[in-house]
């Protein structure tokens, strides 16, 4: 017992509640009566809890309870310091404390550097449609309120907000925006009393914004935190038996792979997404397909890429004969994975057709992504012998530059400038060499 060590997390929870050790004691008897399990703790046991005894585990909940009042936030118990509960399948934490955990330590600048530690995994566990659908773990009732439609409403319009700021400005400030309502006001709703379709929509809302915050960390380069809201999106995706959101994260972690280099991981994710929608529309279709093109390119499958990259093709042109879908899978989006299939097959000047054109077709709002494919086709162009049309579309690159906040933006101008360097003698590679180290003098 001598030799036990402190529990720091604890410890930091109770000097954040500023009790004294009476005051804990009795907050935890008080849920514990209110629970129809009176309980009858004085110091001695709050002193040894925080000295590393580790409570019951029919305790621990209505510690986290107590904490969680006091705080005016969700606690859990990774945060307390104390173990899963043993019931817990795999000792894994709850889908509902996993999300705590993960955007708290996203939201808090203190901590944020950890998360880069955590590193892309291609032997991640990716849990199937059949093994998420309908799980959840029951509803917390108590002090939380009952929630109805206009909450998920809320989740829906705040999740598509962040989502604009994303397009428009990157994903650097807004990510923690978005882990700090999901920590702060989602979590509440998800632990409230509700009607079983209004809790449903809800379990369906937040697995969207996991998977958009998820988006925004693969944008940052945080490619670990990235797959980690990757796998509470599909996990709750399945809970809310919501497919759209299901399919659309595992393509998005096909999306993240084959940028990363890993083409049979990336396939494997994209014939999946594929596999998992079978009765997708045309649009939704070309959505998916395009990805798997372009995964089939990175791994030297020209066949199968150019099999999946007609398919995409041919639902297009039926999805934009339909409507128009703005903010969608749209053909700039489409004519990007041309160019890159085409640049993973080989063929350059292919490549950097289909990229101008999908510049050509990309709406205004989309500013983040535009910064960053004009870097990627300057590339292309200095790849097939055109430097003069690579240093103008790195100009245009850096108009918009000083507006976005975005890792994988940073990158492409990282690029820029290794790829200049060699050319310094030519007139128009020296005037964007000096522009782009006044645009970004960090990176240069």
């Amino acid at each position: 017992m001598s030799t036990r060590e402190p529990n720091a997390g604890l410890v930091r929870l109770y000097r954040e509640t500023r009790w004294t050790l009476r005051q804990f004691a009795h907050a935890v008897n008080r849920i514990g009566t209110e629970r129809g399990t009176p309980l009858k703790y004085r110091e001695p046991s709050v002193h040894q809890w925080l000295n590393g005894h580790v409570p019951r585990e029919d305790v621990r909940p209505l510690i986290l309870e107590a904490l969680s009042r006091r705080l005016h936030r969700p606690v859990t118990h990774a945060e307390a310091g104390f173990p899963p509960l043993a019931n817990q399948p795999n000792t894994r934490p709850s889908t509902v404390e996993g999300l705590v955990d993960l955007g708290r330590h996203d939201m808090d600048p203190s901590r944020r550097s950890v998360l880069g530690v955590s590193l892309f995994s291609v032997a991640l566990t990716i849990p199937g449609w059949p093994d998420v659908v309908g799980r959840m773990e029951a509803v917390q009732t108590g002090q939380a309120r009952r929630v109805g439609m206009p909450d998920v409403d809320t989740v829906i319009a705040m999740t598509e907000r962040i989502s604009e700021l994303d397009d428009q400005f990157g994903g650097r400030h807004a990510r923690p925006m978005a882990a700090a309502f999901l920590v702060n006001t989602v979590v509440p709703y998800l632990r409230a009393d509700a009607p079983e379709p209004v809790r449903k929509a809800m379990m369906s809302a937040t697995s969207d914004l996991c998977y958009l915050t998820g988006y925004m960390a693969v944008d940052e380069g945080l490619e670990g935190l990235a797959q980690r809201y990757y796998v509470k999106a599909l996990e709750l995706a399945g809970a809310s038996e919501d497919h759209l959101t299901y399919c659309t994260t595992l393509r998005g972690m096909s999306v993240q792979a084959v940028d990363l280099g890993h083409g049979p991981e990336a396939l494997r994710l994209a014939d999946t997404a594929a596999a998992a929608s079978p009765q997708a529309g045309p649009r939704m279709r070309a959505f998916l397909a395009g990805q798997q093109a372009h995964a089939a390119a990175q791994t030297g499958d020209r066949r199968k890429a150019l099999t999946h990259l007609k398919e995409a093709e041919v639902a297009m042109e039926k999805a934009e004969s339909r409507e128009k879908a703005f903010g969608s899978y749209d053909p700039s989006a489409l004519h990007y994975h041309v160019s890159r299939v085409r640049h993973e097959l080989g063929d350059v000047p292919g490549a950097v057709e289909a990229m101008k054109e999908s510049d050509r077709l990309c709406y205004a709002i989309y500013r983040r992504t535009r910064v960053k494919e004009r870097g990627m086709l300057a590339e292309f162009q200095l790849q097939a012998g055109h430097l003069e049309a690579a240093c103008a579309t790195w100009n245009e690159a850096l108009d918009e530059y000083p507006l976005v906040q975005s890792g994988r933006v940073d990158q492409r101008l990282r690029n820029m400038f290794r790829l200049i360097r060699p050319h310094l003698k030519n007139r128009h590679a020296r005037d964007l060499h000096d522009r782009a180290r006044t645009v970004a003098p960090a990176l240069a």
